[in-house]
């Protein structure tokens, strides 16, 4: 395991270097990998195991629109593709991809086929740090581990099909076998990660939920939509406003960011983008501040695990929750974005 310095402090951090491929195939060549749910990472985290070498199964329910997708990604029913159950009584590592809320639901039916020795894998810490909420509590005698890709399950299987990886976070719960160091970090591997930082469980899902709901999906589109509302309103049309709002951001300065960090793209724009970023960007700090610190709280308190559970739990939650989504969808902005999108030169006919 490396030391690396991120900022001035120093980190544990596996590399493929260091953890080959080879060495993970050898740590998981007498395992069956069950992945338990095939909707958001399942998918990706079990084709790229599968294309590196492990041995994975899915468990399933029969005929749903999960079990047609996992046929459709070429996995044989009765041969690596079973029932949830069945697929739980093969697996020697069971990887419980299902929604939070699901997870509760199912938590019975998996913790009956926890035997000993067995190990079961998180891509989130929401079912263990929150155990209060969930009664998500694994029997002492298995492996408990985590490995949470930082990005959506389209991403990661992305980044493996381009021969690249994206970056996950590990952490190891309960090590009952004295093999969940060795596992954990295969499992890492075998998904696609580019590289492994450790946390643990708890810090995990606090910064998850807050990224979520702030910089990372919550928090920008609230900035996206302000910043278009007032070019709107200011009587610019709305491929202008789009264009200065997103499309920019998007095409043309996020990848360059995420090449070289946004001190550089602060060293390398023009002069008078230079000078109003310095003079704006503290500002924006300063307003924010205080909403992403009441953010942070309402995590570390519960009340956003609680209200994930309540309403994720609903039998309208669906039918509430396309209401919702519809309101995004159909904003001017998005419906600009759409038009704007495939003006792209690559997405031109013949492209």
């Amino acid at each position: 395991m490396a030391k690396l310095n991120f900022g001035g402090t120093e980190e544990n951090v596996v590399t493929r270097e260091e953890f080959p491929l080879s060495k993970a195939q050898e740590v998981l060549k007498n395992e069956t990998v069950a992945v338990i749910g095939y909707g958001v990472q399942g998918p990706g985290q079990a084709l790229n195991q599968k294309e590196n070498g492990v041995n994975v199964i899915i468990g399933q329910r029969k005929n749903s629109k999960s079990w047609d997708k996992a046929v459709a990604d070429g996995f044989v029913p009765g041969q690596n593709l079973f029932e949830i159950e069945e697929a739980l009584e093969k697996g020697t590592i069971i990887c419980y991809l299902l929604s939070d809320a699901a997870q509760i639901a199912m938590w019975p039916t998996v913790k009956k086929h926890l035997t000993p020795g067995k190990a079961l894998y998180f891509s989130h810490g929401f079912g263990i740090t929150y155990k209060e909420q969930t009664g998500i509590v694994p029997p002492a005698d298995v492996d408990v581990i985590l490995v949470a890709p930082k990005g959506s399950g389209t991403s990661l299987r992305r980044m493996f099909l381009q021969g690249r990886g994206l970056n996950s976070s590990y952490a190891i719960f309960q090590d009952a076998t004295g093999k969940a160091h060795d596992r954990v970090i295969a499992l890492g591997i075998a998904v696609g990660s580019g590289y492994l930082f450790e946390t643990n469980f708890k810090k995990e899902v606090y910064s998850d939920l807050t990224g979520e709901r702030g910089t990372l999906m919550g928090a920008i589109q609230g900035i996206f939509a302000a910043q278009y509302e007032v070019l709107r309103k200011n009587g610019h049309s709305p491929s202008e406003s789009f264009n200065e709002t997103v499309e920019e951001l998007t095409q043309s300065l996020m990848p360059l960011v995420a090449e070289n960090g946004m001190d550089w793209m602060y060293a390398n724009c023009s002069t008078t983008a230079q000078r109003g970023a310095l003079d704006w960007w503290k500002k924006f700090r300063d307003a924010t501040l205080p909403v992403f610190t009441d953010l942070y709280d309402s995590v570390a308190t519960g009340k956003e695990s609680a209200r994930s559970i309540d309403l994720n739990s609903k039998d309208d939650y669906r039918e509430k929750l396309e209401v919702e989504l519809a309101e995004l969808h159909n904003s001017e902005m998005w419906q600009a974005g759409r038009t704007v999108r495939s003006l792209r030169p690559e997405n031109q006919p013949g492209k």
